[in-house]
């Protein structure tokens, strides 16, 4: 699992720190930064929350283009 650059850009975007998002679905802005350097793998509910705070499909972040 590599860095999630998809999320970063999303996240940066909509102008949202870490800390923004962390404090949107309800984790720590540790955890948002594990997902984002690929040293976390999200529950499904985690991913789900992560798409409606930025307004993106689960596919636009997270399923890989193969």
């Amino acid at each position: 699992m590599g860095k999630n650059l998809k999320l970063k850009s999303a996240r940066v975007a909509k102008d949202m720190s870490q800390k923004d998002l962390a404090d949107a679905v309800g984790v720590t802005r540790q955890t948002i930064n594990a997902i984002e350097n690929g040293d976390y793998n999200p529950t499904i509910n985690l991913c789900i929350a992560i798409c409606k705070a930025l307004d993106k499909t689960l596919n636009d972040l997270f399923w890989e283009d193969d």
